[in-house]
């Protein structure tokens, strides 16, 4: 995960948010999130979209505070131009929950090395201080090897872990997908860093949001992780899908 001063908004949009059934201790920006927002408890289902599993990708994923959503927003539409000439193609765009101005921005990269160096182009430092981006933003770049087609909730959660070995997390994340679905969860993907295998992001549909919220601090969850190889506590991000280009 890097931390970099630049410009999302002609850069980014839209993610894939990850949640991972491997953690459980919640980012105090987060604690008690889906019962804290006021708008609606009740995650609402989605239109399907059409990416099929296991199919591998490689996202740009951007975490930022802004100062007004729809001013941020209307300078991110204008950088569309920008972003394909970049190879860089929308794909998600979330807000926090409870806390709406924190947006999370997913786009797909066709070159990841070119995605790397316009991320650090400074017409996008301009672009941002334009859209009311707030302080330094968290930006990733991903190989995410798994991506569900089905999305059955507009309500995510994506959560950040460091694990011992990719291939003996996975093995053991996979063979857990029942326990997650019995406990109000379902895949939506899961990647790592594009430069280090152990850092891994996981997103998930919250499909029910009072068995999510026990289960992230039950004992099932904390086995799993020993089991998996997650090292130190994970780190959540709640956020509701406020626009989906595909």
């Amino acid at each position: 995960m890097k931390q970099i001063r630049f410009l999302l908004l002609p850069l980014f949009a839209a993610m894939l948010l990850f949640v991972t059934s491997c953690g459980d201790n919640e980012d105090t920006s987060d604690n008690d999130a889906l019962t804290t927002d006021s708008t609606n408890n009740t995650p609402a289902t989605t239109d399907t979209v059409a990416v099929a599993p296991s199919a591998p990708v490689s996202l740009m994923l951007a975490k930022h505070k802004v100062s007004n959503f729809a001013k941020w927003k209307a300078v991110y539409d204008e950088g569309d131009s920008m972003r394909m000439a970049n190879g860089l193609h929308n794909f998600v765009i979330g807000r926090g929950v409870p806390d709406s101005n924190t947006v999370l921005v997913a786009v797909k990269v066709d070159d990841m090395e070119k995605a790397k160096s316009f991320s650090k182009d400074p017409a996008l430092k301009k672009a941002m201080q334009k859209s009311g981006v707030v302080g330094a933003p968290t930006i990733m770049f991903l190989n995410v090897p798994y991506m569900e087609a089905t999305q059955t909730s507009d309500m995510r959660r994506m959560t950040s872990i460091t694990v011992k070995d990719w291939d003996a997390w996975r093995k053991t994340f996979e063979s857990n997908r029942q326990t997650r679905l019995d406990n109000g969860l379902s895949d939506r993907a899961f990647g790592h860093d594009v430069d280090d295998n152990h850092k891994v992001i996981v997103v998930t549909n919250i499909i029910d949001s009072a068995k999510a919220n026990a289960f992230m601090t039950s004992d099932i969850l904390k086995q799993n992780m020993k089991e998996s190889g997650v090292v130190g506590a994970p780190t959540r991000f709640t956020y509701r899908v406020v626009q989906s280009y595909q």
